[in-house]
């Protein structure tokens, strides 16, 4: 029987340790203010974007598993 985990994005803690707005984040990584706003604010995700993922890693220049808290499993 499998499961389907839910993850949290940490956006909101990486757009603060940087000092940068949600709009901040969407100008640098070129992700849409709307996606970046909801990532943000989503308690728990089943899908995301990759691309986005990948861009929004990269702006923070972190790893994709880095920006990731797995919330249920």
């Amino acid at each position: 029987m499998s499961t389907n985990g839910l993850v949290r994005l940490k956006i909101r803690e990486f757009a603060a340790k940087e000092g940068w707005t949600l709009k901040e984040v969407s100008d640098r990584s070129g992700v849409a203010y709307g996606t970046v706003k909801t990532y943000a604010a989503s308690p728990g995700m089943a899908m995301a974007d990759i691309n986005a993922l990948r861009k929004l890693a990269r702006t923070f220049d972190v790893i994709i598993e880095d920006l990731l808290e797995v919330v249920k499993e």
